[in-house]
């Protein structure tokens, strides 16, 4: 018995080292605080795995944000998938299409209560991001899927 827990444990650990991610739940309130007081530049994306438009622009993020890692710009991926997909499912997501950015998934229910507090235009469509840049007061809000190269000239904005 005691072999088989072990096992089990290591399995689990390993599964998690292998995808890369570990999904940590969050409030809208930690969003905003995250956007608050992050001292350099952050890209939150807000997606879920059953998006289409979502899935098709998540690799533009991976692909295009490490290219600014000189300008320390934090990409934070927000699930805003189902409770039921917490967290095995939007793990399965990232591993299928190789995500490694940071994923949290949103814990709230009520799109009417978060979707404007990141935005008072949101009127709850996928994919949405915004991009924070604390250090310049830089804040933009883009209501609609980023083509990869509009998405470069956001974050140049970004890092101006």
């Amino acid at each position: 018995m005691k072999k088989l827990v072990v096992f089990t444990i290591a399995f689990l650990l390993i599964s998690n080292l292998s995808i890369g991610q570990t999904i940590k739940k969050v409030k809208i309130i930690d969003v905003l605080h995250m956007a608050d007081t992050s001292s350099v530049p952050v890209v939150f994306n807000f997606f879920a795995s059953w998006c289409r438009p979502c899935v098709q622009e998540l690799p533009w993020f991976e692909k295009t944000v490490p290219n600014y890692k000189g300008k320390n710009v934090n990409l934070i991926l927000v699930s805003l998938d189902y409770a039921d997909d917490f967290p095995k499912g939007i793990l399965a997501f990232a591993k299928k299409h190789n995500i490694t950015s940071q994923i949290v998934w949103l814990e709230e229910a009520d799109p009417n209560y978060f979707c404007p507090k990141i935005d008072k235009r949101w009127e709850g469509t996928i994919p949405v991001s915004l991009m924070i840049n604390n250090a310049t007061n830089f804040r933009a809000f883009y209501d609609y899927q980023l083509p990869e190269s509009q998405l470069k000239i956001a974050l140049d904005k970004l890092v101006k």
